[in-house]
């Protein structure tokens, strides 16, 4: 869904004016250290982790499955808390000249499946891909300054895990 009746609502008393709002990206990773990267039609063909805003009474965690699932087409389950982002980086205009601020809650997760249904309207593709691929991906503006954050949360909960067969 590209616009929520609250943001909406909201858009048609403000018009195009600057919105800081709240929003959730899930950091899904597969079994082989992989994070599932997708391809944002609205934000001008970059690439970021799938999310989205957090709904007025929402619990931040019910949201990111919430939009993982209406974007493509996972099922989730959240890991653990990443950290919470925001800054200049996290500014976007949209095409019809919206201007919003992002505080973004980012996720670790992990999901049942790995195949991704992108909803062609918001996401236009998705990959798994390593740390040294993601890099050569077109990112969000914000995306560079996290990702390593994302890997680096990977690979800690990683050396924790007992190997397989234990």
């Amino acid at each position: 869904m590209p616009i929520s009746e609250f943001l909406a609502g909201v858009r048609s008393l403000v018009g195009n004016a600057l919105l800081v709002l709240p929003s959730v990206t899930a950091c899904v990773f597969d079994d082989q250290g992989r994070l599932l990267l997708a391809r944002h039609n609205e934000l001008g063909d970059v690439w970021a982790p799938p999310g989205g805003m957090v709904e007025p009474d929402e619990v931040p965690e019910t949201a990111v499955v919430r939009e993982i699932r209406e974007e493509v087409g996972l099922d989730i389950e959240v890991q653990g808390l990443i950290g919470v982002y925001g800054g200049p980086q996290f500014r976007s205009v949209y095409p019809n000249g919206d201007q919003v601020s992002y505080v973004i809650t980012a996720y670790g997760c992990t999901a049942g499946a790995t195949t991704a249904r992108p909803d062609g309207v918001e996401i236009a593709e998705t990959r798994w891909v390593t740390e040294a691929e993601a890099a050569t991906f077109r990112l969000t503006a914000w995306a560079p300054a996290v990702l390593p954050e994302v890997y680096a949360w990977w690979r800690a909960r990683a050396e924790t895990r007992e190997p397989a067969g234990r």
